[in-house]
């Protein structure tokens, strides 16, 4: 899996962006949130990255930060909700104000979403309230409780692992919030995981 790209952002189309990573140019699908925070044509950027492979292809998507990039995973475990749906979700709403709606059960402001009726918005609220509830480091990430810079990207190339093997995104977020400890590397946070599971 392709966990994020270095390199020269050389095309932004919104909702598309393409980076040229060693000569090799990466298209992406991004939210505006994103978009906006990109620098001009010609210079370096780094970005987070999700893949998503079906039959018929193999698309990229790019985000500024990591917590954008766990709200989209996170959306994406919703039944009926796909990348088009998450990205218009985090192109009109910010990580914080989304958990809100959440928490809040606020439909009327989820329907406000380009794309977002009101069955969509119920399931969102329905399917997601458990989950943003729980002291998850993902739902804390997302809430802007975040762990050291060395740890976060431990954890998070631990997480990315995880899920590469089958794992939903929560639960491999659950899985390292129960096992993972800071001072350990990825190869031991995988372990560990593994371990619980086989328990």
């Amino acid at each position: 899996m392709i966990s994020r790209l270095r390199g020269i952002l050389i095309e932004k189309s919104p909702p598309e962006l393409v980076v040229d990573v060693g000569g090799v140019g990466y298209e992406l699908g991004a939210s505006m949130t994103t978009h906006y925070a990109l620098p001009a044509l010609g210079q370096e950027i780094e970005i987070f990255t999700h893949m998503v492979v079906r039959e018929d292809a193999q698309l990229l998507y790019g985000f500024a930060t990591q917590n954008e990039r766990r709200l989209f995973r996170l959306l994406l475990s919703v039944n009926g909700v796909g990348a088009k749906v998450a990205l218009s979700i985090l192109s009109g709403m910010t990580p914080d104000e989304f958990l809100a709606c959440v928490v809040n059960k606020d439909v009327v402001r989820l329907t406000k979403v380009p794309g977002i009726g009101k069955k969509t918005a119920e399931r969102l609220v329905f399917d997601l309230k458990d989950k943003v509830d729980v002291s998850t480091r993902a739902s804390d990430d997302l809430l802007g409780v975040s762990p050291s810079a060395d740890e976060s990207s431990a954890r998070t190339q631990a997480e990315d692992a995880l899920i590469s093997l089958g794992y939903k995104p929560t639960e491999a977020a659950k899985l390292l919030e129960k096992t993972a400890t800071a001072d350990q590397s990825v190869e031991e946070m995988i372990r560990g995981a593994l371990r619980s599971i086989s328990r």
